[in-house]
Order: C-alpha cells, then structure tokens, then sequence
C-alpha cells in the first residue's frame, strides 16, 4: 500500500497533474531566457511532441532558473521530481564523468567535424552513458563556440588572461584549461554572473555569441575576443524515471520530437549567432579574433594531464581525431 501511494506520488511529481487525467504533462526546466534559440527549440519540441502523441503528451516548459540552476535541475533529475531539462554537456560532467572529454579546447577540427562526431556512435555512447546515473540524454543542441570577454582590456594572448579572474561553468575540464592559459579561473552560476561581473567578483567570463548577447554581459564587458577555444554542446536529458513510465510508441515519439528540435535549433543557432555579434557591435563592444593558435599551443597540458589520469578517454579523443 505504502509503495502504491509513493508511486503515485512520484506520478505526480514527474508528469505534473492536468485537467484530463489521461494527460501526462512533463516538466522541463532550463537556464537560458526566453529569447534565447535553445528555449526556442525546446517549445518546438513540446508542440511536436503534443502533435504525435494526439495531446497525450505535454511539454511545460520553464525558462529562466525557475526550477533550479543546471546543477539542481540535473539533481531533480535524477530523483524525478523534474522530468526533462537541458544543461552544458560541461555541467553534465560531474554526473557522467566520461562527456567531460567534449569540454576539451580545441577538440573538433570545425564545425563538419564535431558534427560527424555527435551524429555518429562517440556522441551516441557518450549521451547514452549518463543512463546509470538515472538520466537519459535524448540529443545534443548546438551551443556554438566559446570565446573570452572582459570588462577592462581585450584577451589577445593568453598572456593578457595573466591575473584575471575568468567566470567558468563547474566544470574540472574548463577550470584546468582556464589555468593552462595563466589566468583564474572562477566558478559562478549563470544567473549570478551578470551582478559578479558588475560588482568585480570576476574580471570576465567566457561563452558563445547568443549567451553573451541575451544575457546582456555586453553592457558590462566591452571587449570581446573569438578564440573559440571550446566548442561543448548542450544535452536534452529526460529523468529515467519518466523515460520508463512511457510506453515503447511514447518513447518513440519523445526521441523523433527531441531529434526534429534539434535540427530547428541547429537552424537558429546559425542565425543568432550572426544577429548577436551584430547587436554587440552596435551596443559597443569591441570585438577581436586573436591568433587562435597560440591559445591552442597553451593548452597541451590538459591533454597531457587527462592522459594520465585518465587513459581510456585518450583512447576515445584518438578516435574523434581519426574522423574525417
């Protein structure tokens, strides 16, 4: 009686609680702002998801940190009180320890090649391995490249990283390759970063052209350097808790409208990353593009140290490096 009662319960927690009873309504929470192109995408996939199913199936999607930060929503997650959510594969690390390699600079050739690699079986093994920890990573969403900006000065060399103190995600892998570069790295959360910026808790921070727009760092960050040192993705995840409530057909479903809303936001990346260096410009910044290989050379020991620390991810990076 008593585990009947936390089954239902946990019901209620997961899919929420609608008019129809024979609706399930599953939370999704998720950082960014409502103009942002990932938030776009996930209401894309709630509107295709609800087409498939005939209205059984619900996506209420919550922007904004409304239900938690990335690190809380991956933990609600996991004990299912939230049913879906997208993170930085970066934040996904310290629950899957192995898509940590994905946070390494300069791993992709360009943008055909990291491509290959999430479309093909390394991406596949590394979104399937977060299942042990009771999340079920469905596809990756473009998140563009990473890039260096501050309040004072532009970063032109690493050098100029030299006792700055850098926001990074809680991410191991962004915090020894800020380190490798000279400078200090500072883990914020992204919904404090814009007051840590104003008040001097950090000197600047680093991410893509749409997260720096729609946050509005530029208002306080002036210069803005594209070394594109990273290229992470974010993860679509869906808590096993809710992924095995649905029926085989339910399932199928989800994965069609989360892979149909990866390819849509695909599209609207590309486009926001453009209107975003535009709006930028226009609000002042000033935007430079360093010689990325002297950022590059910087960072060999983060390779060095992963490989021994942990050998059998050397073997896979030597796998993506063979893809052509």
């Amino acid at each position: 009686m008593i585990k009947s009662v936390f089954s239902f319960i946990l019901l209620l927690l997961v899919f929420g609680c609608g008019a129809d009873k024979n609706v399930k309504i599953i939370k999704m929470g998720h950082a960014q702002v409502t103009s942002h192109p990932v938030h776009e995408a996930m209401v894309f996939l709630s509107e295709r998801l609800e087409e498939k199913s005939n209205g059984r199936i619900k996506v209420k999607v919550y922007p904004n940190q409304q239900l938690g930060t990335e690190r809380e929503l991956l933990e609600l997650l996991q004990i299912g009180s939230v049913g879906m959510t997208k993170v930085s594969s970066a934040s996904l690390e310290a629950f899957s320890p192995d898509i940590q390699l994905l946070g390494l600079p300069y791993l992709f050739r360009d943008d055909a090649h990291r491509e290959k690699v999430l479309k093909g079986e390394i991406g596949k093994n590394l979104l399937l391995g977060a299942q042990k920890y009771w999340l079920r990573g469905l596809v990756y969403y473009d998140a563009g490249k990473r890039s260096f900006y501050s309040k004072d000065a532009p970063i032109e060399t690493p050098t100029d990283l030299a006792g700055k103190k850098i926001r990074v995600m809680e991410s191991n892998m962004a915090i020894n390759m800020v380190k490798s570069m000279g400078g200090s790295p500072t883990p914020v959360s992204y919904g404090e970063l814009y007051t840590a910026l104003q008040q001097g808790v950090v000197d600047g921070a680093e991410n893509n052209p749409p997260s720096f727009y729609n946050s509005r760092h530029y208002e306080i960050c002036k210069f803005y350097s594209i070394d594109e040192h990273t290229a992470i993705p974010d993860v679509v995840l869906v808590s096993t808790k809710v992924w095995e409530k649905l029926s085989p057909e339910e399932q199928v479903w989800l994965q069609e409208a989360a892979d149909e809303s990866a390819d849509y936001q695909y599209m609207l990346w590309a486009k926001s990353v453009e209107e975003s260096l535009r709006e930028v410009e226009k609000a002042g910044v000033t935007i430079t593009y360093p010689d990325k290989s002297i950022f590059r050379d910087e960072v060999e020991e983060v390779y060095k140290t992963l490989e021994v620390e942990q050998p059998h991810l050397t073997e896979i990076i030597k796998k993506i490096q063979a893809i052509q």
